[in-house]
């Protein structure tokens, strides 16, 4: 079993910056993507920012050049900070990682509960 524990969510004026951060932990062979996503309320889940293990990194363009995303391989964490954060922004974001259980076992995602990020204008 893996879990996904993410914090740092909360509320901020316009302008400011948050930084979230997810740990993933249980039975882990190996992750390869580690993300996060959003979801605003009547949309669909979308895509924040997600980085390989390889060190490849893809943002969504509403985040480029404000969200930066990084992983500690070692500790099975990865950080989104959020600056120049905008009500658009105001969303509950998932944590998301690519995790291979055991050798030879397909990876599969798993996600987190879900932190709420608020953006007040």
């Amino acid at each position: 079993q893996v879990q996904l524990v993410e914090s740092g969510g909360g509320l901020v004026q316009a302008g400011g910056s948050l930084t979230l951060s997810c740990a993933a932990s249980g039975t882990i062979f190996s992750i390869n993507a580690m993300g996060w996503y959003r979801q605003a309320p009547e949309k669909q889940r979308e895509l924040v920012a997600v980085l390989t293990s390889g060190g490849t990194t893809v943002y969504a363009d509403s985040v480029k050049g404000r969200f930066t995303i990084s992983r500690d391989n070692a500790k099975n964490t990865v950080l989104l900070q959020m600056n120049s954060l905008k009500p658009e922004d105001t969303a509950v974001y998932y944590c998301n990682a690519q995790v291979q259980v055991a050798a030879r076992v397909r990876e599969r995602d798993y996600w987190g509960q879900g932190t709420q990020v608020t953006v007040s204008s």
